[in-house]
């Protein structure tokens, strides 16, 4: 199976890279284009894939192709390549925002073969995240194969799609709540004397295999959290503590913040 990418930026080079590390799909069957052939010629350099000067050309080549530009160019992009579309090719959109039905309506075709996917930013170290729907002209066999291409960077979830604002404050904005937990963690050793370098290593690697014990065991969080306070310790002192600074509520605001975002850019 041939792969196509429209759009050179940081995902689709993590997940070719991905794709390639994975040997799911060999470099010579990947095609990539971009806004400046250049862009598209450098990815092509680094990896091996097959650089083209023009979408049309990807979406010749390939049979599944993957629409990897920002939401605002998409507008500009689908109906350049819509006359070159069949119902033989599956397009993949990871655009954020926009809706199958808007795919449709911008292709000017609601009986193409459409998928979304939501990854996360961790697909560029293989553990992301991904949420994938489509219509109801894309086989199963073809749903299965891009959910094996999306697998080689982490895990794929089907998710509805009235569900996709709600698993981009889970999973897509989540990493950067992450990051500063982290950071938060690390300037706390840094304030007890700790050089920051080594407080954010230890802090990263300590929230690593926190999600790691989680994701391998059969305990809730909270199991785990009362697993590691014990009584009169010093780190239920340190849980109360956050609790009264309303540590759970900000965290749950914030992503439902993200989420209302999210629905009304949609």
């Amino acid at each position: 199976m041939k792969i196509g990418f429209i759009g050179a930026g940081n995902m689709a080079q993590a997940i070719i890279h991905g794709l390639i590390h994975k040997k799911v799909v060999a470099p010579e069957e990947l095609f990539i284009s971009a806004g400046h052939f250049s862009s598209a010629e450098a990815v092509a350099e680094k990896t091996g894939v097959v650089a083209l000067k023009k979408n049309t050309e990807v979406v010749d080549a390939a049979d599944i192709i993957i629409l990897a530009v920002k939401p605002n160019l998409l507008a500009k992009v689908l109906p350049k390549i819509a006359s070159t579309l069949s119902p033989e090719k599956t397009l993949v959109s990871i655009a954020a925002g926009v809706s199958l039905a808007s795919l449709a309506e911008l292709l000017g075709n609601d009986s193409q073969p459409l998928i979304r996917v939501m990854p996360n930013v961790n697909v560029s170290v293989e553990a992301g995240v991904s949420a994938i729907c489509s219509n109801q002209q894309v086989p199963a066999t073809v749903l299965a194969a891009v959910k094996d291409l999306f697998g080689a960077v982490g895990g794929v979830y089907d998710i509805a799609e009235k569900d996709f604002s709600t698993f981009i404050g889970l999973a897509g904005s989540s990493p950067a709540y992450v990051y500063m937990f982290i950071d938060a963690i690390s300037r706390a050793g840094v304030l007890n004397g700790m050089p920051k370098k080594l407080a954010t290593e230890i802090a990263a690697k300590a929230v690593l295999g926190s999600a790691k014990r989680l994701l391998e065991g059969e305990e809730s969080p909270w199991d785990l959290v009362d697993q590691v306070s014990s009584p009169g310790g010093t780190t239920v002192e340190g849980v109360v503590t956050l609790e009264k600074a309303g540590f759970i509520p900000a965290v749950i605001e914030g992503i439902d913040a993200t989420i209302k975002k999210d629905q009304s850019m949609s």
